[in-house]
C-alpha cells in the first residue's frame, strides 16, 4: 500500500482556516435538506441537532434512510421497494429487487411549459431555448427510430458527439427503452475511443462531421471513418451534423441523419426496467490495460442524483444549472440529472474563455445561472489571469459555485468571494466517474471554509483509513466507503468474474471501498483531499490511465520507451512530466517535443499534453519489467529514495539517479 506524499500530513493545518461564507438562518430554512429534514420528523419521529448527525444516521440505517428519499422524492416505480437492501456485500450489493422503474420517465414527470428543459449555447450560434414539448417529442422520435432498427433493452448506443440538445435527446431516448447509453467527446482521438468503444460492442453509433472551439472548427470526418472501420458491431450511424456537413459526402455505412432520424413523431413510451438495469457505460482508466467500463443502473442513478442534486446541491424546481464539461466526462450525466429534479440544464459546448476572458461570466448573468460547477482550473486560471467578473456581471441569479476536478486552492477559494461574489455558496465536492456523484461534497446549511470540502454526501459512508486499515481523524489516509452505496457500478462490462472490479477498489481493504484518493477529515466532518494515492492521471477532473498516454507516445518511430505521472495536490499547480527514452540518432529537440505533443493531443486527449517531456536513458522497471510510475511520482514529490524503490527489485537502479535530481530541482523554491 502506498504511503501520503511527505507534505500532506502537514499541508494546511498550520494556522486555523478562514470561514468565508456562512448561510443565513432564512437561507437555511429555504432550503430542500431543511425541508427534508422536517418530513424526516413528521413522518419518522427522526430529529437532528446538526448535518454530522443526520450523515451518521444516515450512514448507520442504509435501509431507513435510502428508503426514505424513494419515498420523499415520491420514485415511481411498479412493485414494492422493500426490501431496500437484499445484500449488503461490497461488490455485489443489491438494491430495491422488487422493483422496476425507468430513468427518462423520471426526467419528463418535470415536463412544464413554464420554463424550459435546456438552453443551449454552442460557438458561433444564438443562445437558444428548447421548451419540454419540444425535448419530448425529439426523444419520442428518435427512441421510435431505434426500434426500427432493432435496438432493444440491452443493445449498446455510443455517441460521438458535443454537448447538444441532440445529445441529451437521444440518451434519454435510449434510457426510455432500456438500450445502455456510453458517451465518448470528439475531442478525444480514435485511439481513445476505440478502446473504449470497441469493449461494448455498440451497435448504433451517433457521430458528426465536426465541431467548434476556440474559434475554429476541428474536423472528425476521417476519425469518424477510423472508427466505423474497427467496429463492426455498428449497425447503424447516426449523423447530427456539425459545421462542415455540407462541405462533401459521407461516406459512412448506413448512415441516416439526425433530422431523418426525428422526422416522424411518435409517443414517448418507458419500458419500466428492474431497478439494476444498465443506464450508461463510462470509463474510468486505470494505470495499465483498457479503460475500466463501468456499469451503472437505472435506479441507482436515479435515487443519488435526487439526493446528491436536490438535498446536497439544494437543487430546486426552476432552478438552472450549467456545468462545464465535455460528453466524455461524468459531470456530462450529473448536470442531466438536474432535470430529474425539476431544474432547466444550460449546456455550454466550446471554450468558456471565448471570444474573450469574460464570455462564460456574462452568461452566467445573462441567462440567471443560479448553480454553476466547472473544474478546479477553470477558477484558477481566472484567477491567475487576474479577471474580476464582478466588475462586469452581477450575476444576482447566482446562488452556488460547484468546483471539482481536482482539489480547489486556498488562493481560489478567497479570489471566488473578493473578485466573483461575495454572497456565494462555494462547494469544492469530490467523487467521480466510479459513483456517477460525490463521496464527499457540500450542504446548504453549513459554511464555506478555505481549502476544505463542507461534508460527506448523506448516505455515505465515508471515512479515511490509515496503512493498518483503521479509520483516523484530522490524519491524511486512504479514501474509503465502508457501506455500499446505490450507485456503485453494477459491474463492468466484459469482466464476467469481476476480478477488475474488485481489483480497482477491494484489493487493500476486503470488503471495503479503497478510492484511491488522499483525504483528511477535519473534526468537525469537513475534508481536504490532497491528490490521487495511484498512478492515474486526473488532468483538470479528467482521469485517464497511463498506459493510454504510451499506447500513441510509443507509436511514433522516435521513441522507444515513456513513462509519465500526475503531480498535481493541493496548493500547487498541476504539472504532469513525460519521460522518453529516444531511439539511437534522435534528439529531443523542439520540433519532437512538439510532435509528442500533438501525438499526444489528436490521437488520445488535449487535456492530458504534458507540460514538460524529458529525455531519459532509461524508464525505472521491476524486476518483473513493470514501469515504476508510483515510485517516481513519490519521488518527485520530495519522498526519499530509499523510501521509494529497492534496488533489489529493480532491473536497472541507476535509471532512478536522473529523478533524484530532477525531485531536487522540483522541490527547490525558485
Amino acid at each position: 500500500m502506498s504511503t501520503a506524499p511527505h507534505d500532506a500530513n502537514t499541508a494546511d493545518t498550520s494556522s486555523a482556516p478562514a470561514t468565508l461564507w456562512s448561510p443565513s438562518v432564512a437561507d437555511q430554512a429555504a432550503s430542500r435538506i431543511a425541508h427534508y429534514q422536517q418530513w424526516l420528523e413528521q413522518r419518522h419521529g427522526q430529529r437532528f441537532d446538526d448535518y454530522q448527525a443526520l450523515w451518521q444516521w444516515s450512514g448507520d440505517n442504509l435501509d431507513l434512510f435510502w428508503r426514505g428519499i424513494w419515498d420523499y422524492f415520491e420514485v415511481q416505480a411498479d412493485g414494492t421497494p422493500e426490501p431496500v437492501l437484499a445484500s449488503r456485500a461490497m461488490p455485489g450489493a443489491r438494491w430495491f429487487p422488487e422493483t422496476r422503474l425507468n430513468y427518462a420517465e423520471h426526467v419528463f414527470r418535470h415536463a412544464s411549459s413554464e420554463r424550459p428543459a435546456l438552453i443551449v449555447r454552442t460557438e458561433g450560434s444564438a443562445v437558444r431555448e428548447v421548451p419540454w414539448a419540444e425535448l419530448q417529442r425529439l426523444t419520442g422520435a428518435f427512441a421510435a427510430t431505434l426500434r426500427a432498427h432493432g435496438v432493444q433493452a440491452g443493445d449498446r448506443v455510443a455517441s460521438y458527439l458535443p454537448n447538444q440538445p441532440e445529445t441529451v435527446a437521444a440518451f434519454l431516448a435510449c434510457a426510455s427503452i432500456g438500450a445502455i447509453w456510453s458517451s465518448c467527446a470528439p475531442d478525444m482521438g480514435p485511439s481513445v475511443v476505440f478502446d473504449r468503444l470497441s469493449q461494448i460492442e455498440p451497435k448504433v453509433l451517433l457521430v458528426t462531421d465536426s465541431y467548434r472551439y476556440n474559434g475554429k472548427v476541428h474536423d472528425r470526418r476521417d476519425t469518424v471513418q477510423q472508427l466505423l472501420d474497427r467496429l463492426p458491431s455498428v449497425a447503424t450511424v447516426v449523423h447530427v451534423p456539425g459545421p462542415l456537413a455540407d462541405e462533401q459526402a459521407l461516406g459512412w455505412r448506413n448512415r441516416i441523419t439526425w433530422q431523418a432520424a426525428t422526422q416522424e413523431d411518435a409517443a414517448l413510451r418507458f419500458e419500466r426496467l428492474p431497478f439494476d438495469h444498465p443506464l450508461w457505460i463510462v470509463y474510468s482508466s486505470g494505470t495499465t490495460g483498457l479503460p475500466k467500463a463501468m456499469v451503472h443502473g437505472h435506479g441507482g442513478v436515479v435515487l443519488t442524483h435526487l439526493k446528491t442534486l436536490g438535498l446536497q446541491h439544494d437543487l430546486r424546481v426552476g432552478d438552472r444549472m450549467l456545468f462545464l464539461g465535455g460528453t466524455g466526462w461524468i459531470v456530462w450525466n450529473l448536470q442531466i440529472g438536474a432535470l430529474l429534479t425539476g431544474a432547466t440544464t444550460v449546456l455550454y459546448d466550446g471554450n468558456p474563455a471565448w471570444p474573450d476572458d469574460e464570455a462564460l461570466w456574462r452568461f452566467l448573468d445573462e441567462q440567471k445561472i443560479t448553480l454553476f460547477g466547472c473544474g478546479a482550473a477553470f477558477l484558477m486560471n481566472c484567477m491567475k489571469r487576474g479577471l474580476r467578473p464582478r466588475d462586469f456581471a452581477a450575476m444576482p441569479a447566482l446562488r452556488a459555485i460547484n468546483s471539482t476536478g481536482s482539489p480547489l486552492s486556498i488562493d481560489a477559494y478567497h479570489w471566488v468571494y473578493e473578485a466573483v461574489k461575495s454572497d456565494l455558496w462555494l462547494a469544492s465536492i469530490s467523487g467521480g466517474t466510479d459513483i456517477a456523484s460525490g463521496f464527499v461534497a457540500c450542504a446548504p446549511t453549513l459554511p464555506v471554509v478555505a481549502g476544505e470540502i463542507q461534508c460527506p454526501e448523506l448516505g455515505v459512508a465515508a471515512y479515511a483509513y490509515n496503512e493498518a486499515g483503521q479509520p483516523v481523524q484530522d490524519e491524511v489516509g486512504e479514501l474509503v466507503i465502508t457501506q455500499p452505496m446505490p450507485s456503485m457500478p453494477l459491474y463492468f462490462w466484459n469482466d464476467a468474474n469481476g476480478q477488475r472490479y474488485h481489483e480497482s477498489y477491494f484489493d487493500t481493504f476486503p470488503g471495503v471501498w479503497r478510492h484511491g484518493d488522499w483525504i483528511r477529515f477535519t473534526p468537525s466532518g469537513s475534508a481536504v483531499i490532497y491528490g490521487r494515492s495511484d498512478s492515474t492521471i486526473n488532468r483538470f477532473g479528467i482521469r485517464m490511465g497511463t498506459a493510454e498516454i504510451y499506447r500513441v507516445v510509443e507509436e511514433m518511430p522516435q521513441v522507444r520507451d515513456s513513462l509519465v505521472v500526475d503531480l498535481e495536490y493541493l496548493g500547487r499547480p498541476s504539472f504532469l512530466p513525460l519521460f522518453v527514452v529516444l531511439q539511437p540518432g534522435e534528439v529531443l529537440d523542439d520540433a519532437l517535443k512538439a510532435a509528442i505533443a500533438d501525438q499526444i493531443r489528436t490521437k488520445a486527449s488535449a487535456r492530458h499534453v504534458p507540460n514538460a517531456v524529458y529525455a531519459v536513458d532509461e524508464i525505472p522497471r521491476t524486476l518483473t519489467g513493470k514501469k515504476m510510475e508510483v515510485p517516481v511520482r513519490k519521488l518527485l514529490l520530495g519522498m526519499p529514495v530509499d523510501k521509494v524503490a529497492s534496488p533489489d527489485a529493480m532491473v536497472n537502479p541507476q535509471s532512478l539517479d536522473f529523478f533524484v535530481r530532477l525531485a531536487v530541482e522540483l522541490n527547490t523554491p525558485a
